[in-house]
């Protein structure tokens, strides 16, 4: 059993309950998945680029990325419908739990100036994203191998109904959001 459910079996889940006064231990919120998400612009020129970075996210997520494909064309960009524009790769269940131990354990420590994550990023309804400027700051990616940085996005959906409820179990879980200021 991974790490951090163990840890949201036993403490966080707990504290979710005397929190928020649930009657049902099914009320309680969970992290349902995470979803990895790279939007590879430039692939339009260089389609080589998708390759590798489909190999860097797998190696990321522990996990197989596929490559998305553009829903409509836009001429602005010369962006054709079907044209290959990034790479994605949803965790769930014990490989999810192991990558967010990551992500909140060792990749976000190792952002340079890093002063929490925003408190604000969430959707309305209970899901929280992550964007990230370097995927570079993740142990499994090779710093000699790669060609150039590229961002991604971290999206963690749970079953939260509120993003007060989301806050406060990713909180738990052990998420560095950043002091409001005042």
């Amino acid at each position: 059993m991974p790490r951090l459910k163990k840890f949201y079996h036993d403490e966080v889940a707990a504290r979710l309950v005397k929190r928020f006064n649930y009657s049902n231990p099914l009320q309680v919120p969970k992290p349902l998945k995470v979803t990895l998400n790279m939007g590879l612009g430039e692939a339009i020129k260089e389609p080589k680029i998708l390759e590798t970075s489909r190999a860097e996210l797998s190696a990321m997520a522990g996990q197989q990325a596929v490559i998305t494909k553009a829903r409509r064309s836009i001429a602005a960009f010369k962006l054709r419908e079907g044209n290959s524009i990034g790479v994605m790769v949803t965790l769930r269940r014990d490989r999810m739990y192991y990558f967010l131990d990551k992500l909140l354990n060792i990749v976000l420590p190792r952002v340079r100036d890093f002063r929490g994550v925003s408190p604000k990023a969430f959707d309305g309804r209970g899901n929280y994203t992550l964007g990230l400027k370097e995927h570079i700051i993740f142990p499994e990616v090779n710093y000699d191998k790669i060609d150039k940085i590229k961002g991604l996005n971290i999206t963690i959906v749970t079953s939260a109904k509120t993003d007060e409820e989301a806050r406060y179990l990713l909180a738990e879980l052990g998420m560095p959001f950043r002091k409001a200021q005042s």
